[in-house]
């Protein structure tokens, strides 16, 4: 390892990359939430608390990009999150993934 802390030509990557999905998250009567992603409607989500709708909107959210892998269809980019919103991240391995998938359909 060099001083800098580079090793030789190879430097350590420290950033990566996550996406993050704008999501609402609407009370229902009765109690709990459903979780809305406007860039990705086939994602949606349900939870009795804030906590676990956010757990259940990261799990919908990965199962909606099974969807566009499986279709071969672009995945949309993940909007600013607006007023109201609230931002679900993806893991950095699926962020990963994603970009590579539609950097390849890109390239068809």
């Amino acid at each position: 390892m060099q001083k800098d802390g580079r090793f030789g030509v190879w430097e350590c990557m420290t950033e990566a990359i996550v996406l993050r999905y704008p999501a609402r998250f609407e009370p229902v009567d009765g109690g709990g939430f459903v979780v809305t992603f406007r860039d990705v409607p086939e994602a949606i989500a349900q939870g009795e608390t804030i906590e676990e709708s956010l757990v259940m909107a990261a799990n919908a959210l990965a199962t909606a990009m099974d969807f566009y892998f499986e279709d071969r269809r672009p995945i949309p980019a993940p909007s600013e999150v607006e007023n109201g919103e609230e931002p679900v991240a993806l893991s950095v391995s699926m962020s990963d993934k994603v970009l590579a998938f539609n950097k390849m359909l890109a390239k068809k």
